[in-house]
C-alpha cells in the first residue's frame, strides 16, 4: 500500500472547468449556499433555517412525484405510479430524520433568535399546503395564509380544481372493473374527504381476496405506506416542538402543540385504515 498521492487527472477525470459545466454550475451550489440569510449571531440560527429549506426541497420533490404518480393513475399505468408512490414515502423517511437534527437544538437554544422570526411559521408553508391538497386533505380555511401571494394562491387553486390522489386512484378502480359507488367518483374536489361506507366495502373485496385483485392490493398498500410516513412526520412534528417551546403559541399565531396534535386525527384514506378493524 504507498502513500503516494493520487492524481485523478492520470485516470482521465477532467480537472479544467474553463468553459465547461461543472458540478457547481449544473446544482447551482453558489444559489443554494448563499441561500441562508442569519438574522441574529445565535448559533443554532443556521440549523433552523437549513433544516427547514432541505425539507422544502425534498417537499419539492415529494409534489414532482405525486403530480407524476396521478397522471399514471389517470392513465391506467398502475405500475408505474407504484414506483413514484414508493419514492414518496422515502422522501418522508427523510423528512421524519431531519426532526433528529433539529431536535438537538433545545428550549435556550430557540430563544436566542425565536423572536426574530416575527409572524413566520411552518404551517404558512405553501409546498406542504400544495400536498396536503394533492392527497386529498383539501381544507379551503388554509388557503387564506397564501392569499398575500397571487400566484400561490393560483397554484393552490389549481389543485383544488383536480382529482386528488385518491380520487385517481378509486376512479382507476372503476376503470378496473370494481363497483366503486358513483357519489363516491362524483366526490366535490375542493373538500377533504369523508369516510364512505360504499367505497369501505369495495376495498374489503380487494382485502379479502388480494390474489384476485393483485393491483387493487399493491395500490392500497403504496397509499397506506405513504400514509404512515405522512402521520410519522406530523407526529414527529408535534413532540419536536414540545421539546423545543412546550406549549407555548407558535411564531405565526397557532396554539402550537394543541393544533398540531389535532392535525394527526386527520387521516387521508380512512376506508384503508378502517378496513384493518373490519377484516
Amino acid at each position: 500500500m504507498s502513500n503516494c498521492p493520487f492524481n485523478p487527472a492520470e485516470d482521465g477525470a477532467q480537472m479544467s472547468f474553463d468553459g465547461r459545466m461543472s458540478y457547481g454550475d449544473y446544482l447551482a451550489i453558489d444559489q443554494i449556499l448563499t441561500a441562508q440569510h442569519c438574522l441574529t449571531a445565535a448559533h443554532d440560527e443556521m440549523l433552523f433555517i437549513i433544516q427547514h429549506q432541505t425539507s422544502e426541497l425534498w417537499m419539492k420533490l415529494a409534489l414532482h412525484e405525486l403530480d407524476a404518480a396521478r397522471a399514471c393513475l389517470g392513465q391506467d399505468r398502475a405500475q408505474e405510479a407504484f414506483k413514484m408512490l414508493a419514492r414518496v414515502a422515502r422522501i418522508f423517511e427523510q423528512l421524519n430524520s431531519a426532526w433528529d437534527v433539529l431536535r438537538t437544538m433545545t428550549p435556550s437554544d430557540y430563544t436566542t433568535f425565536r423572536e426574530d422570526l416575527g409572524q413566520s411559521s411552518g404551517f404558512q408553508s405553501w409546498q406542504y399546503r400544495l400536498i396536503e391538497y394533492a392527497v386529498g386533505n383539501r381544507n379551503t380555511a388554509m388557503l387564506s395564509p397564501h392569499a398575500h401571494r397571487p400566484d400561490i394562491s393560483a397554484r393552490l387553486q389549481a389543485e383544488l380544481a383536480r382529482p386528488s390522489l385518491y380520487q385517481e386512484a378509486i376512479a382507476h378502480l372503476a376503470r378496473q372493473g370494481l363497483p366503486v359507488p358513483q357519489d363516491a367518483l362524483d366526490s366535490p374536489r375542493d373538500r377533504p374527504w369523508q369516510p364512505h361506507d360504499g367505497l369501505g366495502a369495495v376495498w374489503a373485496m380487494v382485502y379479502k381476496d388480494p390474489v384476485r385483485h393483485w393491483q387493487a392490493y399493491e395500490l392500497a398498500e403504496k397509499l397506506v405506506d405513504f400514509e404512515d410516513y405522512f402521520r410519522r412526520w406530523r407526529f414527529n412534528h408535534v413532540t419536536t416542538v414540545e421539546r423545543v417551546i412546550g406549549f407555548k403559541r407558535g411564531t405565526g399565531g397557532t396554539s402550537g402543540v394543541a393544533y398540531l396534535r389535532r392535525m394527526l386525527e386527520v387521516r387521508l384514506f380512512p376506508e384503508l385504515w378502517d378496513i384493518r378493524t373490519a377484516l
